[in-house]
């Protein structure tokens, strides 16, 4: 293979959009929705600021949002399992849409209210943790089984795009016309992806389902934990951003270590950068089997690079690890969803998402709380430094002990090959 040739088989694999109209809305709608998600994210924490001056109340919205992520995280799991999962993404966006416009009429009101704002974000995030695990359970039954690598990078392309410029657009709205107007974008970008889900064919469940209970959200958390292979991707997602998530140390980092308060964006926007050129080049990854090296070896080199971000002596080199880590992280992203895309049975897939929302939803609350501690008690480079290496030594320490986990093969891993099998002979398989 010539040098031009290996090149080439580095750029991302496009086939799931130019064959599957599904996937084409799904991604389409997804770019739009990062977006404008993203752009109301900036306003949340703008508003309440300006509103009391208070950093402890713009920190206590994380908390007011937790429950609902959790409670309505794995009731809509539950959900998606039994309901029309394209209806149930249209009917949450349209509760998103009409959540962006009363924030929006709170902020354009002449005297807004801050506990309207708490209201709102809790609503917000019941109504974003029913839709979620439906849009995950969705995606893999709108291209082929051997496709599910390169939807699952071309999805994270699109969520990073949304994440890079969502806030850099939130905050020139917040400059020039007012943080009402970021909700209004919120609204716009929550309206367009909800025509698009709406624009998409039907996808019955293929068998009988489970009504929404205490007893399958159980069932759903069983089989988490009995699958080894599965629980080794929740271990290692948790132990990567609950040790080693440096983010809320940014500011610290860039005032304190390197003197340089201006650059501050560039440490945000740093792991988003790396992230997406990771997925850019993402071409290999479909021809990669044993997903459970590979996420072992990218989770541990996103804490090795965290730490060395912590050790390094100039703003730009630190920047520089921050985007290697961006780009490791999301080379294990893309390589957990597909475990979970690849394995999961139908029946199972929204209660599944669900738990995987939660992994990678919580484990950054308690890892910036870990963070902001150390760094308190010792210093900032030491919160960096200890985190990655500690987030190296949990996911090598996952690997030793959970054994079927390190050895997965989608080749031969039975639930792989009975997946596989199921959606070849189903009627109209994608």
């Amino acid at each position: 293979m010539t040098w031009t040739e290996r090149i080439r088989a580095l750029r991302m694999d496009v086939s799931p959009l130019r064959e599957s109209r599904d996937f084409r809305l799904l991604f389409t709608a997804g770019s739009v929705f990062y977006l404008g998600s993203m752009v109301a994210y900036v306003a949340v924490p703008f508003a309440i600021y300006d509103l009391t001056g208070s950093n402890f109340l713009v920190g206590l919205v994380g908390l007011v949002e937790l429950g609902p992520l959790i409670v309505f995280g794995l009731y809509g799991g539950a959900l998606a399992d039994h309901v029309d999962r394209r209806r149930l993404l249209v009917g949450t966006g349209a509760v998103q849409v009409a959540l962006m416009a009363a924030f929006a009429w709170n902020a354009f009101s002449a005297h807004p209210r801050v506990w309207v704002i708490f209201v709102l974000a809790a609503l917000y995030a019941a109504a974003s943790s029913l839709q979620r695990p439906s849009r995950e359970a969705l995606e893999p039954r709108t291209v082929r089984h051997d496709q599910i690598a390169a939807a699952n990078a071309l999805s994270s392309f699109a969520m990073q795009f949304g994440v890079l410029l969502g806030p850099l657009c939130g905050g020139l709205l917040v400059a020039y016309v007012g943080v009402g107007w970021c909700f209004l974008a919120g609204m716009a970008g929550y309206a367009i992806a909800s025509l698009l889900y709406a624009a998409m064919r039907p996808y019955p469940h293929d068998g009988e389902t489970t009504p929404p209970s205490l007893r399958g959200i159980h069932e759903g958390l069983t089989y988490a934990l009995r699958r080894r292979d599965l629980l080794g991707t929740y271990v290692v997602d948790i132990a990567a951003m609950m040790l080693a998530i440096p983010v809320v140390l940014f500011p610290a980092l860039a005032h304190e270590v390197f003197d340089r308060p201006e650059l501050l964006g560039l440490l945000y926007s740093a792991e988003t950068v790396g992230a997406l050129v990771a997925t850019a080049l993402s071409g290999w990854v479909g021809r990669v089997h044993h997903h459970g090296r590979a996420i072992v070896i990218a989770a541990s080199l996103y804490g090795a690079c965290i730490a060395l971000a912590g050790l390094m002596p100039s703003f730009w080199l630190a920047c520089l690890f921050l985007a290697l880590s961006g780009a490791a992280d999301m080379v294990s992203a893309v390589f957990r969803s597909t475990v979970w895309n690849q394995t999961i049975p139908d029946t199972m897939r929204g209660r599944l998402a669900g738990i995987e929302m939660l992994s990678y939803s919580v484990g950054p609350m308690v890892g910036e709380t870990r963070a902001g501690f150390v760094a308190d008690a010792w210093s900032v480079r030491g919160a960096i430094v200890s985190g990655g290496a500690a987030c190296v030594g949990g996911v090598l320490l996952t690997a030793a002990a959970l054994r079927d986990f390190w050895s997965y093969d989608s080749r031969t891993d039975p639930y792989a090959v009975a997946e596989r099998e199921r959606r070849a002979a189903a009627p109209g398989a994608v």
